[in-house]
């Protein structure tokens, strides 16, 4: 009797796809050029799951130390932030260093940022900008820090990168609920040629899975957003 791999390893999810897809029989095992494979395809699936909708446990609260005159902080392995590459920034928020209060910081657009007119001014800092680099994540704070702001914290909520499989017992770095929607979209991208009852049962349960994964993954507190009064002019257009 063939011992089951655990579902949520890279082997267990391979193998529950292709018997899915119509590529093995029940029992039987993918050879290594399958394994190769078929890991590479899931490796590019879950990389493009992350685009798609709140991946709570991928966030994290990520600290700046603040440098008195530098306002571009960049975020990468190796970088001012020495951490992986994070995929965004959602929310931000500043952390005085004696008494610890915290204060919001606001994001700005491309177009918000270009707008300014004054970028060198320092002082406290109030909003950042966030430019997506291929390589890293760049934050600008403006104001640029001067000496006394420069004594606390800047904090990004931001959402990191998934980690790859590398090897077939790897366990994914998604919850365990989610090992029946990744084997069910491994196994409609892989049951091209199949027969069509196999194609349409296989396209199906991947996007009900995923359509109900997607659902569940949010906050379970509700999120009412308000227009800020502090980011707006007494005729209601926002300013910076």
């Amino acid at each position: 009797m063939t011992t089951p791999a655990t579902f949520n390893t890279c082997q267990g999810i391979i193998g529950q796809a292709m018997v899915d897809a119509g590529l093995l029989m029940l029992g039987q095992s993918p050879n290594s050029e399958q394994y190769s494979d078929m890991m590479n395809r899931l490796n590019q699936l879950i990389i493009f799951e992350t685009t798609r909708g709140l991946k709570l446990w991928l966030q994290r609260d990520q600290s700046i130390t603040l440098i008195a005159g530098q306002q571009m902080y960049t975020m990468f392995t190796g970088g001012d932030v020495n951490v992986p590459k994070p995929m965004r920034a959602l929310q931000g928020y500043y952390t005085t260093a004696t008494p610890s209060v915290r204060r919001p910081i606001y994001p700005l657009s491309w177009d918000e940022w270009l707008r300014l007119s004054q970028v060198t001014q320092t002082g406290a800092i109030s909003q950042y900008f966030v430019d997506k680099q291929q390589s890293s994540l760049n934050v600008y704070f403006w104001l640029i820090p001067d000496a006394t702001a420069a004594t606390g914290t800047a904090h990004l909520l931001v959402e990191g990168p998934v980690t790859n499989f590398v090897g077939l017992t790897d366990s994914m770095n998604f919850p365990a609920e989610w090992g029946v929607g990744l084997h069910w979209m491994l196994a409609a991208d892989i049951c091209t040629g199949q027969p069509q009852t196999v194609i349409q049962r296989c396209e199906t349960k991947a996007q009900y899975y995923l359509n109900a994964l997607r659902d569940w993954d949010v906050e379970d507190v509700p999120t009412q957003i308000v227009p800020d009064s502090q980011r707006m002019d007494p005729h209601g257009q926002q300013f910076i």
